[in-house]
């Protein structure tokens, strides 16, 4: 009975302790006020998002598109009067790729223009090439998505993904086409059978799907964080793009794992370390389209088609994120960070990935300097390069700045950093945030997201959400947070697309974006106290090559 009664007692001073932190949190209801009028009715968000889409979309890391986007991005940050606005290298990035031209045409049996997109570090082909193609597939460069409903890309779950294809089935695959594609156009994947649609495309979070994400998981139920082998996934690459080029194959074509209607997902054929094998000249057809040409050619119709592709190879480029600040006052050496990857793949202008997310943190610093806020800590902005190749730019900001995460030993600066913000899920309106497994912010999470009830975001979940430049900050023990966004038509129609383009994005959802991200830094800069940490991780031995995915992220957005 007294163990009983101790153990009530210690559970209702909790709850007494718990109810205190809520209570002395407090919220400036009067600025949010003025931060929801100025993003509301006073909002730029759309067109720094035209700049950084119709105007300098896409920008591949270190391409043309980067840098004149960078350019625009730190002339309108120095015009709105923010200082220390300046590139901070973290390169080499190695070889960076642009397009310059792409035509394709199916000629016959009837002519058809078709619908394609290159693949990024594609060299050119010898001017415009015509023949009749080949099924060839290779193993690693064929179909081998998983998951979902056929016929439309699932959202990623990396616990669904096939095994990679074994060295054996590599084997195989170049024994049997050996000597046979000299000169040929080759189609390296299988078609791939579409359905119709049975839900929608485009999905905001029922209230239901929202209770889910705040319950933390299930210990029993959890499984081992994703392991993506990056070294052993571009060796077999690098083999079969050199295998494709002895042989002599003039134009590889293939078809997105996923999507359809137009709609085609890619990425890249090689990579930007210049020691790897460029491919050959490869481009991306929409299913519908190649889907066609393979029943052509098993019908043993001559089909003939006409292709032009012209690319740059941009060696051993520079990289660099962007920043800028806005000094605080009597706190100015404690600093609250806010953010987005700022580079994109290229079949589209990189508007849900990454631009929206780029667009409102800009938005966000522009709300507070053109409110005039006094704040005590200072906020420092940064938009990351190479985040699509495995947060590149946060990671090596994190650690020259912080702390290195392979011998975990914290610079004066980590005690410094108040807090990072990262947005990076598209067009979605902000829900709520993932706490990363920080339980000791909820309290406060709560309080200044209650003015945002009405505006749906409500939702602060325990668990981690991997993929994105907050992991950069939180994997050396600062708290780093990616706000909960509805997915919209994110892995249905837009991320890494030729449909990421501007008029995916709903200007409310940013708009509302803007201004909780520009609350949230707000709060954080003026919070007497910094936010409350996780401990210090330990040291984490690299097992990776450089510049490679981290390990348990899975796809990187």
């Amino acid at each position: 009975m007294q163990t009983y009664a101790r153990a009530a007692v210690a559970v209702a001073a909790a709850a007494v302790a718990t109810i205190v932190v809520v209570a002395q949190e407090r919220t400036d209801l009067t600025t949010i006020h003025r931060i929801k009028q100025e993003a509301f009715q006073s909002s730029k968000v759309m067109e720094h998002l035209f700049y950084l889409t119709d105007v300098h979309g896409p920008r591949l890391t270190s391409s043309p598109g980067y840098v004149a986007a960078a350019d625009w991005a730190m002339k309108a940050l120095s015009a709105w009067g923010l200082e220390n606005v300046k590139r901070e290298k973290w390169g080499p990035f190695g070889r960076s790729w642009s397009l310059t031209r792409l035509s394709a045409h199916l000629l016959e049996p009837q002519y058809t223009p078709l619908i394609a997109v290159p693949l990024a570090w594609s060299p050119s082909t010898e001017g415009v090439i015509t023949g009749e193609p080949i099924l060839a597939p290779m193993p690693s460069l064929s179909t081998r998505g998983g998951g979902g409903e056929p016929g439309r890309p699932p959202a990623f779950d990396p616990a669904q993904r096939p095994a990679p294809p074994s060295e054996a089935e590599v084997d195989r695959a170049l024994e049997r086409f050996k000597g046979k594609l000299k000169g040929k156009i080759v189609l390296t994947a299988q078609p791939r059978p579409l359905r119709p649609h049975a839900a929608p495309d485009s999905q905001r979070f029922s209230d239901e799907q929202l209770a889910q994400t705040a319950l933390a998981p299930d210990p029993q139920q959890a499984r081992p964080p994703f392991q993506f082998d990056q070294a052993q996934g571009q060796r077999r690459r690098n083999r079969i793009n050199q295998f494709l080029k002895d042989e002599g194959v003039v134009l590889a074509i293939t078809t997105g794992f996923t999507g359809d209607g137009g709609t085609i997902f890619a990425t890249s054929a090689g990579s930007r370390d210049p020691k790897d094998v460029l491919p050959p000249p490869t481009i991306a057809l929409t299913p519908e389209h190649y889907n066609r040409i393979t029943r052509l050619l098993e019908k043993k119709i001559p089909v003939k088609l006409e292709v032009e592709l012209q690319t740059q190879l941009h060696d051993a480029a520079e990289s660099f994120n962007i920043t800028a600040e806005l000094p605080g006052g009597k706190k100015r050496d404690e600093i609250v960070m806010l953010g987005a990857h700022f580079d994109s793949w290229h079949a589209g202008t990189g508007a849900t990935d990454n631009a929206a997310g780029s667009a409102v943190a800009l938005e966000a610093l522009r709300i507070l300097k053109n409110l005039d806020l006094k704040m005590d800590r200072t906020v420092r902005l940064a938009l990351w390069g190479g985040e699509e190749q495995g947060l590149l730019g946060s990671r090596a900001y994190v650690k020259e700045r912080f702390a290195d995460p392979e011998v975990m030993k914290p610079t004066t600066e980590h005690g410094k950093l108040a807090a990072y913000f990262n947005l990076d899920n598209g067009t979605g309106k902000v829900r709520g945030v993932y706490l990363q497994n920080n339980d000791m912010v909820r309290p406060i999470f709560e309080t200044w997201l209650a003015p945002f009830r009405d505006l749906g975001a409500t939702t602060l979940s325990i668990r981690n959400t991997g993929g994105t430049d907050h992991l950069s900050f939180d994997a050396v023990g600062l708290p780093g947070f990616q706000f909960i966004q509805d997915r919209v038509e994110y892995d249905t129609r837009t991320h890494h697309s030729n449909m990421d383009v501007y008029d995916r994005i709903q200007a409310a959802d940013m708009m509302q974006a803007s201004a909780i991200m520009a609350s949230f830094v707000y709060q954080a800069a003026m919070r007497p106290e910094m936010l409350p940490r996780k401990p210090l991780p330990k040291p984490q031995p690299k097992r990776r090559g450089p510049g490679e995915r981290p390990a348990g992220t899975g796809a990187v957005n």
